[in-house]
């Protein structure tokens, strides 16, 4: 199973990336060692763990409204869970919720819009994994634009990198 593989792989550069993920040096030390707690808690192998985890990102959101890394993270985390779990009973809520997390961080003031373009790249990502023969050429240029116009606001941008990548290399296995 190539999707298997690629959402696999996929899910091991979100998860590395999320490690690496810098935080704003204005925001308080306690909302990070929270977020950092939560996200020591997640085990590939175990999804209920990704769902944990989200629910406190969630309740961390909840007494950090103004911040943009819970966010960030909750979004993340739930597209991880769905990209390994696309046919999963709580992967369309996930993805509804991570919908609607990644417009507020648009919105945002603050928020990094290369992060943003890249979570709405993985969204649609994930979208296409769930159902490739229908959602395939349906986003598939979604991905692509967000992807390019995050790395063009952040060349630097490693998770973007990674992910368009991962998603140009799929895209080649399930085309051949």
């Amino acid at each position: 199973m190539t999707f298997q593989t690629f959402k696999n792989r996929v899910f091991a550069i979100a998860l590395f990336m999320m490690a690496s993920v810098s935080v704003n040096a204005q925001q308080s030390v306690p909302m990070q060692a929270l977020i950092g707690q939560s996200l020591s808690k997640i085990q590939a192998s175990q999804p209920e763990t990704f769902l944990n985890c989200v629910a406190e990102l969630k309740r961390i959101d909840a007494m950090f409204p103004d911040s943009i890394q819970p966010k960030y993270q909750m979004a993340l985390q739930s597209l991880n869970f769905s990209v390994m779990n696309p046919q999963a009973e709580q992967t369309e809520k996930l993805l509804t919720e991570a919908e609607q997390t990644i417009s507020l961080m648009e919105k945002a003031k603050g928020a990094d819009l290369s992060d943003v373009c890249t979570l709405r790249g993985f969204l649609y990502m994930v979208r296409i994994i769930q159902n490739p023969a229908q959602n395939g050429q349906r986003y598939y240029l979604d991905v692509m634009q967000n992807y390019e116009k995050a790395l063009k606001i952040n060349p630097n941008n490693e998770l973007t990198k990674q992910l368009q990548e991962k998603f140009l290399e799929g895209m080649k296995q399930a085309t051949k």
